[in-house]
């Protein structure tokens, strides 16, 4: 047999950097990522859900530091300026509502207060509504939802038979009956913060039905999962199995439907005040604009303009904002 020509050459071994250089792109290929940084990739992508984001968190800054902002700019929100008010049609004087270097937004008119320094406050308290009350129908509905929808039986015949009888109740006409007859003091508070702390406790209660729904119908899916059943099966009690198993994969949609209620409950807040039954002056509120306005609306518009939109961009953050959080937590996405 006849020799090869040519004797097979070796290959050079790898470096020891050059394992080091493979290994680590190895590691890098399988790195996984978590839910959260997933999510967070997809509501960056989003750019109207980060611009509703950003204006959220303008308005809470801006509600939290109205004192401030209205004591750099030198105005209170009840203080009068008579002296920039027509004598005879009560309108401000100048043009749009009396816009000058001193009052951005212009003044009311009658009394000439500060519109800008009353719609930072009315921020304070259209949020203030809208973050607790929707605080109290988180828990509400999350406990019985979850309660509901795990134990099934009586329990869950009981509990659905309660949110659709508060869902057909007329929650407006409930508050309007139940704040007119409420007193002036009432657990050490006065005036104002009685209504608010009313309105918060109903507009949470009757809203708790909505997210209650929400979270037992999810908790019926998730009872027979597979990881539910293996944590019985290992003896868990029914305290561990709500609280480690189902509750944290109940997080995403009850943080969908917080966003898309506090909206609503500013809407309610802002309706409220419109009627009559919300905060009683001199404290401001968005709604108590909007209503004085009426009167005003063709020789002042400004008077009515201002406060509709500072609603306006309010729910329409939010609203922006929590279909964002909606699609970023959403398993099924494509984007």
């Amino acid at each position: 047999m006849t020799a090869p020509l040519h004797e097979p050459t070796a290959e050079a071994a790898p470096s020891a950097a050059e394992e080091a250089s493979v290994a680590t792109s190895g590691a890098k290929a399988v790195q996984g990522r978590s839910l959260g940084r997933i999510a967070w990739e997809r509501l960056k992508r989003d750019k109207l859900a980060l611009t509703g984001g950003i204006v959220v968190l303008l308005l809470v800054v801006v509600a939290l530091l109205a004192p401030v902002i209205t004591s750099l700019l030198g105005q209170d929100p009840n203080e009068y300026h008579e002296n920039l008010i027509d004598p005879l049609f009560g309108t401000p004087t100048g043009s749009l509502g009396g816009v000058s270097g001193d009052h951005l937004l212009g003044v009311e008119p009658v009394n000439g207060r500060d519109i800008l320094a009353r719609v930072l406050y009315g921020a304070r308290i259209s949020l203030l509504v809208g973050f607790l009350s929707a605080v109290v129908a988180v828990i509400l509905g999350t406990v019985l939802g979850i309660l509901a929808g795990f134990f099934g039986g009586w329990v869950d015949s009981l509990i659905s038979r309660v949110m659709d009888g508060l869902l057909a109740f007329p929650q407006l006409l409930f508050i309007i009956a139940l704040v007119s007859v409420m007193p002036n003091d009432m657990l050490g508070l006065t005036g104002s913060n009685v209504r608010v702390f009313v309105m918060i406790l109903v507009i949470g209660f009757f809203g708790w039905p909505y997210i209650g729904r929400v979270v037992r119908g999810q908790t019926l899916s998730l009872r027979e999962r597979e990881y539910v059943e293996a944590a019985r099966s290992l003896g868990a009690g029914r305290l561990y199995i709500l609280f480690k198993e189902l509750l944290p994969n109940l997080v995403a949609p009850i943080v969908v439907y917080t966003t898309m209620m506090i909206p609503t409950n500013i809407l309610t807040e802002a309706a409220l005040s419109f009627l009559g039954v919300g905060v009683k002056p001199p404290t401001a509120s968005w709604g108590q604009m909007l209503s004085s306005a009426i009167d005003y609306y063709e020789s002042d518009p400004m008077y009515m303009v201002v406060p509709g939109v500072a609603i306006f961009i309010t729910v329409l953050a939010f609203n922006l904002f929590g279909d964002g959080i909606r699609d970023a937590l959403d398993p099924k996405a494509s984007r």
